[in-house]
């Protein structure tokens, strides 16, 4: 009688404990799951916008918990003005709710003239360039001889065509001291003619000291100096470099395509 006592008190312990230890594994479970849920159930795949109007595109976004970002706009002869050229994160890519998709939009072809404002100080070339619906981008200086904010070059140059953003960066001088007098951060001149080339050159001090035709007919070296090219070339290479040390007196080698 008191085995049998025993091994049903034994018994039952051994239920009671299973019975916990099943109700905890449940517990744990359960935990899991609901925790893969909240976090699995907070993300979401990036749709493509590419092609869709900026309001459409919104509204796409907004509908799946994201949030639209237009970061730029520029000019495109495949898309039409006001729809998306880009996104980051690209389509298919998982991100959580709430995350920003950054788009560019479209300004559609180019249909304004890059005015010059080449010897403009700094304020009336701002307007100039505002007044043809374009932005002031990025200005830099440059230690030159002269007035003070008056623009050395732009980019892009004069009634470019094909450009991408509205926007025309300036490089302005700025009054030579000590400290700057003895070098500075070598411009481009490429892209531009060979008189405005040798103009700007001038304009910092430098001077051109020859150039050659990018694709010159294949002959035999000569010892004469090759004839002067037509003023109205395209200059498509410098030495020295973007970029590169420079300094005031240097020669610089061009290369133009007649």
């Amino acid at each position: 009688m008191k085995i049998t006592i025993s091994i049903t008190k034994i018994n039952q312990f051994f239920y009671a404990a299973f019975s916990i230890m099943a109700l905890g594994l449940m517990i744990l479970l359960v935990t899991f799951i609901t925790m893969r849920l909240a976090i699995h159930g907070g993300q979401v795949e990036v749709p493509n916008l590419v092609g869709m109007t900026a309001d459409d595109a919104q509204k796409t976004l907004h509908g799946m918990g994201l949030n639209l970002l237009l970061i730029n706009r520029f000019y495109s002869t495949t898309i039409p003005a006001g729809h998306i050229i880009s996104q980051t994160p690209s389509p298919g890519v998982i991100v959580r709710h709430e995350w920003e998709v950054r788009t560019i939009e479209s300004l559609g072809p180019q249909k304004v003239s890059i005015p010059s404002v080449l010897g403009m100080t700094e304020r009336p070339a701002t307007i100039a360039i505002r007044k043809v619906s374009l932005d002031v981008g990025t200005l830099a200086h440059l230690p030159a001889a002269g007035d003070a904010d008056t623009v050395l070059a732009q980019t892009p140059p004069p009634n470019a065509g094909g450009v991408d953003s509205p926007r025309v960066s300036l490089l302005l001088s700025q009054k030579e001291d000590a400290r700057t007098a003895a070098g500075f951060v070598m411009p481009s001149v490429t892209g531009i003619t060979l008189d405005a080339a040798m103009s700007r050159l001038s304009s910092l001090g430098m001077y051109a000291i020859s150039w050659e035709p990018a694709n010159p007919p294949s002959q035999p070296a000569q010892p004469a100096a090759p004839a002067p090219l037509p003023l109205g070339s395209i200059v498509v290479g410098q030495v020295p470099a973007v970029g590169h040390r420079a300094f005031r007196g240097q020669g610089v080698k061009l290369t133009v395509n007649p």
